[in-house]
């Protein structure tokens, strides 16, 4: 699901995961749906279609496997994605060298270097050819310890470095059944983009990974991915401010991906509203 275009903050993916038994989830950005069919707007924003390998494939595996793939996605309308172990990531790189498959990671520490036994750093990453990074995934959560705090600290140091960056939230089979789905969600999205500009929004993509659906073979339904990507949205709202006024409109008309707005409190007051139409009208 992609954020709407009329707001004012650039236009971020929200993707959701779907557990896959052979390689990891794999990453939608639905708009709508219709009888479980995923109904993709590609005027607004290109679908990312992207693997998480997790703990799987040796390099050699790893070069098979996307030999075998590239010609299978070669005419992809999307962008096509795979984060890999850090062993693997040169033999990805190398292997999908000339195609439209791009390399991502599934890790990245917040520090450039240190005593911080196998972590990678930003620099590492860069240099190994990576283009995009998992940050927060519930695996690194729930066996690694990984923290809201530590999770809007690799963020940081992914977008710093220009990577885009996949961010995980989700909720667990007991914090859903507590009722707690709404307010973790909004809670992890506003923590994960804590300092992260408006600008940088650009190059980030929320994944909404409902925990108790991974590995236990119950699937999340086309309604519950789309309430867990609304409270989303609804927090990225709340986060960076969603109103067009008579003040910011032409600066927000003024950009690629912003084509009107839904006016509320401006809409009004005769003057304010008849500068935001003026300003749409340029």
């Amino acid at each position: 699901m992609n954020i709407l275009k009329a707001k004012n903050f650039p236009v971020l993916q929200l993707l959701t995961t779907r557990n896959n038994k052979n390689t990891g989830e794999y990453f939608y950005s639905p708009v709508n749906y219709d009888k479980g069919v995923i109904i993709m707007n590609k005027t607004l924003r290109k679908a990312v279609i992207a693997g998480n390998w997790k703990m799987n494939k040796t390099p050699s595996e790893a070069k098979a496997l996307i030999k075998e793939m590239k010609p299978l996605v070669k005419d992809a309308d999307c962008d096509v994605v795979l984060c890999v172990p850090y062993i693997d990531i040169p033999a990805a790189v190398e292997a999908a060298k000339g195609s439209n498959i791009k390399i991502g990671a599934e890790n990245i520490h917040f520090k450039a270097s240190g005593a911080f036994t196998g972590e990678v750093s930003a620099d590492m990453l860069k240099e190994a050819g990576v283009e995009y990074v998992i940050v927060g995934h519930s695996e690194r959560r729930t066996y690694f310890g990984e923290t809201d705090q530590t999770v809007n600290l690799r963020a940081l140091a992914a977008l710093n470095a220009g990577f885009k960056t996949i961010i995980c939230v989700g909720e667990t089979l007991e914090q859903r059944e507590l009722g707690y789905t709404e307010t973790l969600l909004k809670f992890q999205t506003k923590m994960a983009l804590t300092n992260v500009t408006k600008e940088q929004l650009a190059n980030v993509i929320i994944a909404y990974e409902p925990v108790w659906a991974i590995g236990t073979g119950v699937t999340a339904t086309s309604d519950q991915a789309d309430e867990g990507n609304g409270f989303v949205r609804a927090a990225i709202e709340e986060a960076y401010g969603g109103s067009m006024n008579a003040k910011n409109a032409e600066e927000l008309l003024s950009k690629v991906n912003v084509d009107g707005g839904l006016i509320g409190g401006a809409s009004l007051k005769a003057q304010d509203f008849s500068v935001i139409v003026a300003a749409a009208s340029k």
